[in-house]
C-alpha cells in the first residue's frame, strides 16, 4: 500500500476563501460568550511551570543600532573569538539584563 504526503502551506497574508458554511460556523462561535467556553480540561498554571518555561526561541527581538565605546582590551576579547562578537556582546548584556530583572523580582 502506497500513502502520499500532502503538504500545505499557509500563508497568514493570504488565507483560503472560506465556505459559507464555515463562515457560519464562525460567526455563530464569536456570537457565543466567554463563560460558555469549557476550560475544565485546562491545568493551572503554577509557579513551577513558570520556573521550567522556556523563552520563545522563534521571537526575535527588533534590533536597534547603537553607538558605544568600549575599552581597547574589552573589544579585542570579545573579538578574539571571530566573527559575531556584536552577537557574543549581545547576550553577555542580556544574559546580566535578565539576572538584574530577576533580582528585582
Amino acid at each position: 500500500m502506497s500513502s502520499k504526503i500532502v503538504r500545505r502551506i499557509f500563508d497568514p497574508a493570504n488565507p483560503p476563501v472560506l465556505t459559507e458554511a464555515q463562515k457560519r460556523q464562525l460567526e455563530a462561535l464569536a456570537a457565543r460568550p466567554d463563560s460558555e467556553i469549557d476550560v475544565s480540561d485546562i491545568p493551572p498554571l503554577t509557579d513551577g511551570f513558570w520556573e521550567n518555561a522556556l523563552r520563545n526561541p522563534f521571537m526575535r527581538p527588533v534590533k536597534q543600532q547603537a553607538t558605544v565605546r568600549l575599552d581597547a582590551d574589552v573589544l579585542d576579547w570579545l573579538k578574539s573569538s571571530g566573527k559575531g562578537y556584536q552577537t557574543r556582546l549581545n547576550a553577555i548584556l542580556r544574559k546580566e539584563m535578565l539576572a538584574d530583572l530577576k533580582r528585582r523580582a
